[in-house]
């Protein structure tokens, strides 16, 4: 699997790991790295690594810090650090990140909210003067 062929981003320890045929509904935290190639409806919440393998179906939220997509994935996705969505993931929905890597042969269908690292969500006004009131 690629992801075992990088060098690791995080200090983090190894917390879990769901194998295909396995189904989950609810709310799953994990402290350290996570990896679901199970089926799940619910929540998701990592402070560190999460994976979601080729064979994870996925339909909720993320709350993370680093997203690994390659498998399916329909709901909100919010990231602190970066989302990856790998060459044979399908991810339909909502997302929100500061970084968003999209391999060659990814599918995502939704919208993407790019913030910076350490900038709240909010919105930024810019004030505009029309051309017509100087003329």
């Amino acid at each position: 699997m690629k992801w075992f062929e990088r060098k690791r981003e995080d200090s983090g320890e190894w917390t879990g790991f769901l194998e295909q045929g396995v189904k989950l509904e609810g709310r799953l935290e994990s402290t350290g790295t996570f990896r679901l190639d199970s089926s799940m409806k619910g929540t998701l919440v990592s402070s560190e690594t999460l994976i979601l393998g080729e064979h994870a179906t996925v339909e909720g939220q993320i709350d993370g810090n680093y997203v690994i997509i390659g498998g399916r994935f329909d709901g909100i996705i919010k990231a602190k650090g970066k989302i990856e969505i790998q060459t044979k993931a399908i991810v339909t929905g909502e997302i929100h990140t500061p970084c968003l890597i999209i391999e060659p042969g990814a599918v995502f269908d939704g919208r993407c909210h790019m913030l910076g690292a350490t900038q709240a969500a909010k919105p930024i006004t810019i004030p505009i003067r029309s051309a017509a009131a100087h003329a």
